[in-house]
């Protein structure tokens, strides 16, 4: 018996005579320090940080040092109590169970003082059976043990060779050994987030008293067969057959849209069984795909699944299902070494753009549904068809997935191991194992995951060896590595999930690191699989310098967030770029300074006297070569898809590095933390545009590039302007003959030597002037403007003080702000302070007199609060 489909799972429904009984133990719990000293309410989901937040027991754990000032609380070992009754007759019950979605992480577990078991891996579900022990009235505790303690004790216990690294570097302020503890790597500290290692329940807990037999869960996924060019679902259920005898039944499977119906009879024998059902979808009706954002809808089916079992025992089911098939493509180019990167989404070759997704706080019980929506959809609106959840977190909530699902964004869905080597002891592995198989199980029937990846980094740590092994060691680690993600994690993906490759590492070189056992000598191999790059030192303006690869999944460079961010948790005497505080908040060596000496290559840096101002001008600054250094590296990607040069390019990927925060704090990311959007986030929304003109030099001859990701062939005309910095009035103007860009691909529009370029438009000269560039049809803009400075703007000649106005006024839920300059102004920055929002276009060159700019707020405002809080600066105010 078997079925496959695609989408989530479920606990026992209702049921004639009463299937399941449950009780809910969400809610007020007590926490009790080790030494019983301190004792408080605190909320379940949860963790002792907020409850004691919650108690104005500590400040805002954010706030200035304070990361460092509540070490204590995760170096103690806490426990969460609880009395309950159980609200029904317990003895008519066979089975009892004690169900925790999640516990953080390493406990011992009571319930009426006898102890029914232990948690050490927050990723996992735990059950424990407590029919012997429940009564009527009950005490359950969770005695934690502090997760820094217990993976130090560990790493102690593993004397037969270490398993680096030990702690992380000084300047990331975090604690050691995290390797050896099934928990949220970076709670330990990471070079972008704060070490905060909690402890609680920060998932559902539950009682689940039920007779005969109970459904554990069901799981589900499409199947498309290609030969027969129909689709199949495959369902597989749990049960916990209670019964002393076999149960028997049917069960019903149906997608009404799809006019498909099915029905076949089932028979449970005592104990743990799983059935498989297999359903093929009515063949007379067309099936409507999922597709990513960008490419078509993200239409999913309704369907129901009803089991009617003996004893009148019915439990009906629904879920919402989406039929999409994704092919990692690894075939040989023609004229180049190595093998294609490349992923077809319902058979489609699809770029895919985006950034890396990590945890959007260090508690998880505040990444509420409203901030992943307000995350995921700012993903979207900057035309984002792609996020790689990172390995170093958590494997994230339903919600997560549920809104990647009906926003159309994919998500390449690494395991939590990140930046280290793993031990791979029996008692490890056999944990890895059942995390991996519960998470599979859970997030597989989602169409927005396209791909699992065993880690981040790990086969580059290995073989790179950032940690200093010894030769004659290495194979030791290799031998740990392949136990770890091969032998075991690779082998319960692909025996529970056929519908999306896997991939070992991230970086790696694909089937060329398969070929080479699972490890590769050389992991960032322009030719095979996908690479990480970063060069903070190197001018990011030459395009020269980043690698023409298959596919670029990290890359990046930091930036400050906005000052209304930072205001909330620090002090007057931090606000400056060599306080303490702005040392302490970097936690990547050299950070700050690696960004002066970024933004100094090409902008003049802040002279003001005053502390205060020179700060806010740096915070812009830093926010203006994040923006210009990621734009032009994505850009040079987005150009590489159609090319490939010395056997290089073919580039059919660019995530960058990162998309959200976790905490108000220098970092790559393009959204503060809380959602405002950087200058980098807004230059997304132009570089990851379906149609782009992408404008670059080489060897003094100036080309324009057409990017398309859309389905069929485009008939355009390109504009170029050539903009002199000391007028409001273009130069000089030209546009071409319509030009045809191919469906996804990249196509030379125009070319030109940068000297006749100049010398045609009216003698002007590099340091005077600006190119500027767009795409149209029928009179109608197809592209953003993009434009190419011809030299470093700290060199530019004509440039003016602009001073910008702008008058707001209303327009339904949006508002609208009409500016008016007085010379041009480069990377114009209009801000409302903590007025939450975005604008429809941010960071920009202004080159015309006038310029309408609308304002969408998150929550209800005004006009006279955002005329209170408006501020505009351009590049022309720091110089």
């Amino acid at each position: 018996m078997r079925l496959r489909l695609l989408l989530l799972l479920a606990v026992c429904g209702a049921a004639a005579g009463a299937a399941v009984r449950t009780l809910s133990l969400r809610g007020r719990w007590r926490i009790r320090s080790g030494n019983g000293s301190l004792e408080l309410p605190g909320d379940v989901p949860g963790c002792v940080h907020t409850a004691l937040l919650q108690q104005n027991l500590i400040q805002d754990p954010y706030y200035r040092f304070n990361d460092l000032n509540y070490r204590w609380i995760s170096l103690d070992n806490w426990t969460y109590s609880k009395e309950f009754k159980i609200p029904f007759d317990i003895s008519k019950w066979q089975k009892v169970n004690l169900i925790f979605e999640g516990v953080d992480t390493v406990t011992k577990v009571l319930l009426n003082d006898v102890t029914i078991g232990e948690t050490d891996n927050m990723f996992k579900r735990y059950s424990f059976d407590v029919t012997s022990v429940v009564r009527d009235v009950n005490s359950i505790e969770l005695r934690f043990q502090s997760p820094v303690l217990y993976a130090a004790q560990q790493s102690k216990a593993h004397t037969r060779y270490e398993v680096p690294p030990d702690c992380p570097p000084v300047v990331q302020k975090g604690e050691c050994h995290v390797n050896f503890i099934r928990k949220e790597q970076c709670s330990f500290g990471w070079d972008w987030g704060p070490s905060f290692p909690t402890q609680g329940i920060w998932k559902d807990v539950r009682v689940e008293a039920y007779n005969f037999c109970q459904l554990n869960y069901f799981t589900f996924s499409p199947i498309y067969d290609a030969r027969a060019q129909e689709w199949n679902l495959e369902i597989e259920s749990s049960f916990d057959v209670v019964s002393s005898k076999p149960v028997y039944g049917h069960v019903m499977v149906a997608l009404p849209k799809l006019q498909t119906q099915q029905t076949q009879g089932i028979e449970l024998q005592p104990g743990e069984r799983v059935v498989e059902l297999f359903v093929k979808i009515n063949k007379n009706i067309s099936v409507e795909t999922w597709w990513p954002h960008g490419h078509g809808n993200q239409t999913g089916y309704n369907m129901t699944i009803l089991f009617e079992l003996e004893e009148g025992l019915s439990i009906e089911k629904s879920a919402k299902v989406y039929f999409r098939t994704v092919e990692l493509i690894e075939e040989p180019i023609k004229g180049s070494p190595g093998l294609s990167f490349y992923f077809k989404i319902n058979g489609l070759p699809i770029f895919l753009k985006g950034s890396n997704w990590i945890p959007a706080d260090s508690f998880q019980d505040r990444v509420t549904s409203d901030l992943l929506r307000l995350l995921l959809q700012s993903a979207v609106d900057a035309n984002m068809n792609t996020l790689r959840v990172w390995g170093g977190g958590v494997y994230e909530q339903d919600k997560f997935y549920e809104l990647c699902d009906e926003l159309g964004i994919m998500v390449w869905q690494d395991f939590m191991f990140a930046c280290a080597l793993y031990p791979a002891g029996q008692g490890f592995v056999d944990s890895v194992r059942e995390e991996v198989a519960y998470q599979v199980r859970r997030l597989k029937s989602h169409p927005s995951i396209i791909t699992w990846s065993g880690n981040n980094e790990n086969e580059a740590a290995l073989m790179m060896n950032w940690y200093g092994i010894h030769i004659s060691d290495l194979p030791t680690y290799i031998n740990d590595y392949v136990t770890l993600y091969v032998k075991n994690i690779r082998e319960i993906v692909l025996t529970a999930d056929k519908t999306r490759p896997f991939i070992t590492s991230s970086p790696t070189n694909g089937a060329e690191s398969v070929a080479e056992g699972w490890v590769s000598h050389n992991p960032y191999d322009k030719h095979f699989g996908d690479v990480h790059f970063y060069d903070y030192i190197s001018d990011c303006w030459n395009w020269k310098i980043f690698p023409k690869a298959r596919f670029v999944s990290e890359y990046g460079y930091q930036s400050w967030p906005s000052f209304s961010t930072l205001e909330k948790i620090s002090s007057e005497e931090d606000w400056s770029y060599g306080s303490r505080f702005s040392l302490h908040r970097q936690h990547h060596a050299d950070g700050n300074t690696e960004m002066l000496l970024q933004a100094g290559l090409h902008f003049k840096l802040p002279q003001s006297k005053d502390p205060l101002r020179s700060f806010k001008d740096t915070i812009y600054l830093t926010q203006v070569m994040q923006a210009q250094c990621v734009k032009t590296q994505t850009e040079f990607y987005r150009r590489s898809r159609s090319q490939v040069v010395q056997g290089e390019g073919h580039t059919m990927g660019a995530l960058y590095w990162q998309l959200n925060d976790i905490w108000q704090a220098p970092s790559w990311a393009s959204l503060e933390y809380g959602g405002k959007w950087k200058m980098l986030h807004y230059f997304a929304r132009h570089f990851f545009a379906p149609l782009l003109p992408v404008g670059f030099e080489n060897q003094d001859v100036f080309f324009i590039y057409g990017v398309s990701d859309l389905r069929s062939d485009c008939n355009v005309t390109l504009t170029v302007r050539l903009h002199t910095w000391s007028s409001l009035e273009p130069l000089c103007s030209r546009r071409t003959r319509r030009l045809v860009m191919k469906a996804g691909k990249a196509t030379l529009l125009y070319e030109e030597p940068v000297p006749r370029l100049l010398k045609t438009c009216g003698k002007c000269t590099r340091q005077r002037c600006v190119v500027s560039f767009h795409l149209s049809a029928a009179g109608q803009l197809l592209s953003p403007t993009n434009y190419h400075f011809l030299s470093s703007l700290k060199e530019a000649v004509g440039l003016h003080k602009a001073h910008i106005t702008a008058v707001i006024s209303q327009r339904g839920d949006t508002f609208v702000f009409d500016l008016e300059t007085s010379a041009v102004a480069p990377f114009v920055w209009l801000d409302v302070g903590s007025i939450p929002g975005r604008f429809s276009d941010n960071g920009f060159l202004m080159t015309g007199k006038t310029r309408t700019v609308l304002f969408y707020p998150w929550k209800p405002t005004s006009k006279s609060e955002l005329e209170r809080s408006f501020q505009v600066t351009s590049l022309t105010d720091i110089y």
